[in-house]
């Protein structure tokens, strides 16, 4: 029996869009649950919940560095499978009957949720015209927060409606088996955009050609900064007596869907980046040193929504570069998360430092990430304007039809 094809580029957003919300979902509520998790198996070392941690960060590093490889040898459609299996691999976090298991289970899980969020681009790329793709990218952007923001809002309620956190994290591995399979019924774009052979040397870029590209390197600096604040906001913020962590989250969302307004509008991306940038860096400064709640309260407020305003913005200017492919953007996206979270990692470890060496006073390490977080404004006077290859094209257009009166 030949099953019919997906062939609507909404619903195949929709997948997307769905099964990385998923991912967000179980992998925060896996997170939620750890304490419990942990009491099952008769673990209480920090170290070993620690240890945790750092393969989900490695996995994190791993996952995006080798995605574009995988696309390349095997197609980006069948890639987003291999992600979606892998995060199903989340099943095993609440019967893993050991810690080596667990242990496993959280690795994979997070190489497939490294996996998927490169491949939203490409993605993108293929199905939707680049009028459309600064709406579509912003809505991917939003995901993990989206599925973040249910489980620390609704993770309680799934549970009494389930009957325990076993059965909630059960319910979110097999419906990402479920979409992972739905999947499969996407009609393969890619071979709408197969590049004749003669052509492939010219549209080739290797992991090598992207690491000597200075965009890339400009682009995982330039947020950097943003993600490993993100990542030490939830860390470590809250252990600082600082709790408004959720309120980052919530006007994130915001912010995000604000973003998407303002990029439709508005063509140029740079400036939003660098005007964000600036006001991030205030905003990290009243969070981390203010002296009072609701002063810490708005600046979390206004923290998180300039954080993911201008998110729209930087994903769609790969997009937006002249002679941009599938491959080369595979590539990109592959080495912009990898870069960003190995600096993010470096950064968690020295904050996590500063404040040990100094018995407990956070004063250095607020200052250091907050140091950190200008990334993003200090960025913005090196990245491209795409809005200038734009307006170079519109006067392109004039002049050829030009000399074609001519001749």
């Amino acid at each position: 029996m030949n099953l019919p094809n997906i062939n609507n580029k909404y619903i195949v957003a929709m997948l997307v869009f769905v099964s990385y919300t998923l991912f967000a979902m179980a992998w925060v509520g896996g997170t939620a649950s750890m304490g419990q998790i942990m009491a099952s198996m008769e673990i209480d070392s920090l170290a070993s919940a620690s240890f945790i941690s750092g393969a989900v960060t490695l996995a994190k590093i791993v996952g995006t560095f080798i995605a574009a490889w995988l696309a390349v040898k095997v197609g980006v459609k069948k890639a987003f499978f291999i992600s979606g299996i892998l995060i199903s691999i989340g099943i095993l976090t609440p019967l893993a009957p050991n810690y080596e298991l667990l242990l496993a289970s959280r690795f994979l899980m997070g190489l497939g949720g490294a996996f998927m969020i490169v491949y939203f681009n490409p993605i993108v790329m293929a199905w939707f015209e680049p009028e459309e793709r600064p709406t579509v990218n912003g809505i991917n952007a939003v995901a993990f927060n989206v599925g973040t923001g249910i489980i620390l809002w609704q993770m309680s309620n799934f549970n009494l409606l389930t009957g325990s956190w076993k059965s909630t994290l059960l319910l979110f591995s097999l419906v990402s088996v479920l979409l992972s399979f739905a999947w499969l019924l996407v009609k393969d774009k890619e071979n709408n955009t197969t590049v004749k052979q003669a052509d492939k040397k010219q549209v080739s870029y290797s992991y090598v050609e992207g690491l000597k590209d200075k965009f890339n390197w400009i682009y995982a600096l330039t947020y950097s900064g943003i993600l490993a604040f993100y990542i030490c906001l939830f860390t470590f913020y809250p252990k600082a007596g600082i709790s408004q962590s959720a309120l980052v989250i919530a006007s994130g969302i915001i912010g995000t869907l604000a973003g998407i307004v303002y990029s439709k509008k508005f063509v140029t991306r740079v400036p939003v980046i660098r005007w964000s940038g600036l006001v991030i860096i205030i905003t990290v400064l009243g969070l981390s040193f203010g002296n009072s709640e609701w002063l810490q309260t708005l600046c979390a407020m206004v923290l998180g929504f300039f954080i993911f305003f201008p998110i729209t913005a930087l994903v769609t200017i790969p997009h937006e570069l002249p002679k941009m492919t599938g491959e080369r953007i595979t590539v990109v996206f592959s080495l912009f998360y990898s870069i960003s979270y190995l600096i993010a990692t470096i950064v968690l470890w020295s904050f996590g430092r500063l404040v040990d060496i100094n018995d407990g006073d956070f004063t250095s390490a607020f200052t250091l990430i907050t140091v950190v977080s200008s990334t993003f404004f200090i960025g913005s006077f090196f990245l491209p304007e795409t809005a200038n290859y734009k307006n170079i094209e519109t006067k392109a257009e004039p002049e050829q039809e030009e000399s074609s009166c001519e001749a």
